[in-house]
């Protein structure tokens, strides 16, 4: 197809342990490549991505959408203009809740094999967003995490497990805040229900069956080579969504919180916003915050846009930067726009991942030299 049809640019969206297998051939026909996140899924995979871009000089975009949220921005901006002086701490706690959280134990993303587990998945959000604003690399990671609340054992253990393989056609799904109807929404129904006959991909997997590969809660440990350490913890099982962020620096401190959802109710599952992530604003937003304190000064709100939906207005933004912008629209100048992420930025962000999952079994820290990237 790339020479057939005279490519010019390949976009990869497809499940993330097959990237590479599409990434690689068009970089070694010419083509322009554009990734989402992650960039892959283990280190193999990836240093076959790098061979190929130091064999053919070319690059590769990685899709870091949340980069281009504006509020991210205004933190990018803030550290890079000293306001808390040299960045000594990180503290990142990052909370899924039980749509959008879960909704990564209904799905492919449940094994591995398909995924690399939430460290790699969202690695091209959170760990690349840690790279970015501190303008830094990982050296060390260490790591505990465990399937703490989706799988079987934890659902007989807590009472919200139901014995069912998947909600479309059983009794014993109905009810179940956790379960999505594929076929009680138009999009969905289109999207999943109406193409399994051409993929067989079930959407609406009991996320407390058996045979789950992955972590619900993770806490890590990263040290960077500016010598500033992370404290790392993620839940998918939280009643409300969002994240807080704190930046202890040697002349104050930064702070940010975003509530993305304030709380669920048992009816949310059954909406397209929470299972098309980024599709649709959330129901129940909440607000976000950025507070700046200088060491012996009043603590001061800085002043923020904030969009819900979109990833925080960063897709539309990104967009216009790779795509060019829609008629009427400016292309966008952000900070994000001006430090294009490349397959070195893909790797960095992954590596914290796989580092993290190596952690898990071993009980060990790992350094990033053990992967050998070839960069």
């Amino acid at each position: 197809m790339l020479e057939k049809e005279k490519v010019e640019t390949l976009v990869v969206t497809c499940i993330d342990a097959l990237h590479d297998l599409y990434i690689v051939p068009a970089l070694d026909a010419g083509v322009r490549v554009l990734t989402e996140k992650p960039m892959t899924t283990d280190k193999d995979k990836c240093r076959r991505i790098l061979e190929a871009v130091n064999r053919t000089g070319s690059h590769v975009t990685v899709t870091f959408n949340y980069r281009y949220n504006p509020v991210h921005e205004l933190v990018k901006r803030t550290l890079a203009e000293g306001k808390i002086g040299n960045i000594l701490s990180v503290h990142f706690e990052w909370l899924l809740d039980t749509v959008h959280g879960a909704d990564y134990f209904r799905r492919w993303h449940r094994q591995k094999t398909n995924s690399g587990g939430l460290m790699i998945h969202k690695s091209g959000h959170h760990f690349d967003l840690v790279n970015w604003w501190l303008d830094a690399q990982p050296e060390t990671v260490a790591g505990i995490g465990r399937l703490a609340f989706y799988g079987e054992e934890n659902g007989k253990r807590h009472g919200w497990g139901r014995r069912y393989e998947r909600a479309r056609g059983s009794a014993e799904a109905k009810g179940d805040p956790f379960a999505i109807d594929l076929e009680s929404d138009e999009t969905l129904k289109g999207i999943y229900a109406d193409a399994e006959r051409e993929d067989g991909y079930y959407r609406d997997q009991n996320v407390f069956a058996p045979g789950i590969g992955i972590e619900d809660d993770m806490a890590l440990l990263v040290r960077y080579n500016t010598g500033a350490t992370m404290t790392y913890h993620v839940t998918a099982y939280s009643p409300w969504e969002g994240y807080r962020v704190m930046f202890n620096g040697d002349q104050g401190r930064l702070e940010l919180e975003v509530v993305e959802s304030q709380y669920r109710e048992v009816t949310d599952p059954q909406l397209t916003g929470g299972q098309i992530h980024g599709n649709a604003p959330p129901p129940n937003p909440g607000e976000a915050t950025v507070k700046l304190h200088k060491l012996w000064q009043k603590p001061e709100l800085l002043p923020i846009k904030m969009e819900h939906g979109s990833h925080g207005g960063g897709d539309r933004r990104m967009l216009s930067v790779l795509f060019g912008p829609l008629p009427g629209e400016d292309v966008d100048t952000g900070d994000a726009s001006k430090q294009s992420a490349t397959e070195r930025d893909g790797a960095m962000a992954l590596a914290v991942g796989l580092l993290a999952n190596a952690s898990f079994k071993d009980g060990k820290f790992h350094t990033v030299a053990e992967l050998e990237f070839p960069l």
